[in-house]
């Protein structure tokens, strides 16, 4: 680890110290302050992108190109940890379809069934003039079935939930502004027993919905090895989410970023696919268990501290093999923007960095700042100015500070 060059001797052994009995946070050199004119922008350099746990989506693909198998890519991400399999199926909950109905294109084999029952309508055949099939919730629990020929129609009205399957075939389901494909089940599901809300959770096979997650989540077009590690690490993702997941609710995992992005049969890609197939329901655990495998796009160099101890803070010497744009990247944060997510400061005067994680570039991650104004002074996690003002990660130096055109390097 190396330290920004202008911080004094008696810093850097406090640095030491506090790394030595495990903190990771450092204070910052004393002239990280930095003052504001009125109506100000500042510039904002970093690295990464992300919370920077786990592994380095970026740096797994140059891991990979350095000549690294899938196998070698997750022991240095997620070292100590085990190798496991799982199968069966895993719940998500599709966000981006908001209203309480699932509504699906007719096609061939589609059925409906209640949950919890057997038996199965065969709608193309009860209705082969049906262009669109709907299902819509009703007072005591209960699930209306409709068709759409010119105008929706009734087919019936059934005790509890409702679903849509084409078994492994795709079913394509309409969400505002537009539809997407899903193999598996399409649930009008209930947060709560008898509830009028519903929402549509896409019940799946595990490999088949690493389908949906690998090209969601990496560009189809990486290193096999690399495609391969990351579908290791979303199937252990997702297995720690379902074993994790409260007794009793309607999904075990979601589809957007709060999760792992999961874009269904419409985002498969022949690539990825193959990769999940070479990966065929391995995992890897910890204590017999699934670990949580944190990933994110770039570490910039250093990876953070997990809460396990398979997710080590460390220097990472692949994330930076390829050349992407989440090094030595440069953001604007207007004086007004500040000030509009903290207001009790006024008038912004200054910017003070007062701690750091001390690993990398200019001391490392910011982990707390103190904004000043003409009204009062604040101070806030690195994680919080980062998450109010959208900058890629807490790595970050504001441009006219001491050091702050250092070259971005590690060491």
């Amino acid at each position: 680890m190396r330290l920004r060059r202008f911080v004094t001797a008696t810093l850097a052994l406090t640095a030491t110290a506090a790394l030595a009995a495990g903190t990771g946070v450092v204070p910052a050199a004393a002239d990280e302050a930095l003052p504001v004119a009125p109506g100000a922008t500042l510039t904002v350099t970093g690295n990464g992108y992300g919370h920077g746990k786990g592994m380095s989506q970026w740096g797994a693909e140059g891991a990979a190109r350095q000549g690294l198998g899938y196998q070698q890519i997750l022991a240095f991400y997620y070292p100590g940890t085990q190798w496991g399999s799982i199968g069966g199926k895993v719940s998500v909950l599709i966000t981006d379809d908001t209203s309480k109905n699932v509504v699906v294109a007719a096609r061939k084999g589609l059925k409906a069934q209640q949950v919890g029952k057997q038996r199965k309508l065969r709608l193309d055949r009860i209705r082969p003039s049906a262009k669109r099939w709907k299902i819509t919730p009703m007072p005591g629990g209960r699930s209306k079935l409709q068709y759409k020929t010119n105008r929706w129609r009734k087919q019936g009205v059934f005790a509890g939930e409702l679903q849509f399957t084409a078994g492994r075939q795709p079913t394509r389901l309409f969400v505002p502004g537009g539809s997407v494909e899903y193999r598996g089940i399409l649930r009008s599901a209930m947060p709560t027993a008898g509830s009028m809300d519903r929402d549509t959770v896409n019940i799946v096979p595990f490999d088949l919905y690493l389908q949906g997650v690998v090209p969601s989540e990496v560009p189809a077009s990486w290193q096999p090895a690399a495609l391969q590690a990351q579908a290791v690490a979303a199937r252990t993702y997702a297995a720690f989410e379902q074993a994790d997941a409260p007794a009793g609710r309607h999904y075990q995992i979601c589809d957007s970023e709060s999760c792992q992005v999961y874009g269904g049969y419409s985002n498969e890609e022949p690539q990825t696919n193959a990769a999940i197939q070479a990966t065929k329901g391995q995992i890897l655990t910890s204590g017999g268990a699934p670990a949580f495998t944190q990933f994110s796009a770039s570490n910039g160099g250093y990876s953070v501290k997990g809460g396990f101890d398979y997710l080590p803070a460390q220097a990472d010497p692949y994330d930076r093999v390829v050349a992407h744009g989440n090094i030595g990247w440069k953001a604007p944060v207007t004086a007004a923007e500040i000030q509009a997510a903290w207001p009790t400061i006024g008038t912004l005067t200054s910017v003070q960095v007062l701690s750091r994680d001390g690993r990398g570039d200019w001391g490392g991650r910011v982990t707390s700042l103190r904004l000043t104004g003409t009204a009062a002074s604040v101070d806030v996690t690195g994680d919080d100015f980062r998450s109010e003002l959208g900058l890629k990660s807490t790595w970050f130096v504001f441009d006219g500070t001491p050091g702050s055109a250092r070259a971005t390097t590690v060491g």
